[in-house]
């Protein structure tokens, strides 16, 4: 009997869940433990309200390392966007404890208390192309600079951090005439999180694109998408396509940022 075939490269795993972990710390060592057995790299934040980072390696270990995690409180229902890559994407392992799994600075905001409304990606051209609605990019200025959603507004922000302090200075000017707000991100928990902070500053009707641009880029053909570029990743594939194909943009290696493969970096050759 022939060998079963087995799908060339690596496995790639994205996750995020907002959790109560009462002591984030006491959770790192086992899990740093069980990925370096697994053969896993790649990056994992823990902290008091959850589970966030991206992980490669084969898919047995993979597994066995996102078993555990969804043994974690609260954590039953991991969120995991799976992809693939032609060699591993990551040097080494992370595994550390934040105060927050992605950084907005606004110590306020709960998601588990309150979030938007989640769409999911195939309903998501239909919200967007409503007029009512105002489409916000919650990402980094050098993310939306290689791909982003037809008529989404950028904040050019460079950090999640500016989200907050962006919005509230053009509010008036982004919900003048709009009963909606969607927004979007990579894989999911940046949108959420910005959900739950539009709510918190009184806007009711918010939505967010459940599993991110990599769950739409997986799911929607791309004779029927609304994605314009590429998605930019945090690994060494730097950016995706549509059916999560390898992207055409490299990193820059004195500053981090992605141009076109055969181009130049627009910030160190400006």
């Amino acid at each position: 009997m022939p060998a079963a075939r087995t799908e060339p490269g690596v496995s790639v795993a994205a996750l995020y869940q907002f959790a109560r972990f009462d002591d984030p710390h006491a959770l790192q060592p086992a899990l740093l433990s069980l990925c370096e057995a697994a053969g896993i790299k790649g990056t994992l934040l823990l902290a008091r309200e959850g589970i966030n980072g991206t992980i490669a390696g084969a898919p047995e270990g993979l597994e066995t390392v996102l078993t555990h995690i969804r043994t974690l409180p609260g954590c039953a229902g991991l969120d995991v966007k799976f992809s693939r890559a032609p060699d591993m994407p990551f040097g080494k392992l992370k595994v550390r404890v934040k105060r927050e799994i992605v950084t907005m600075g606004e110590p306020a905001i709960d998601p588990m208390l309150s979030v938007g409304t989640y769409v999911e990606a195939q309903d998501w051209n239909a919200l967007i192309a409503d007029p009512d609605t105002v489409v916000i990019d919650t990402r980094n200025d050098y993310e939306v600079a290689i791909g982003t959603f037809s008529g989404a507004v950028d904040p050019a922000t460079p950090s999640f951090r500016d989200f907050p302090a962006w919005f509230r200075t053009h509010r008036e000017e982004l919900l003048a005439g709009k009963k909606k707000v969607a927004m979007f991100c990579t894989g999911g928990i940046r949108c959420e999180k910005s959900t739950a902070f539009l709510r918190a500053e009184g806007v009711e009707e918010v939505y967010h694109l459940k599993g991110g641009i990599l769950k739409y880029l997986e799911q929607v053909p791309e004779d029927q998408s609304l994605w314009q570029g590429e998605c930019f990743v945090f690994d060494e594939r730097v950016s995706l396509g549509h059916g999560l194909a390898q992207g055409t943009h490299t990193r820059c290696q004195p500053c981090g940022r992605p141009y076109p493969v055969g181009g130049s970096c627009p910030v160190c050759s400006a």
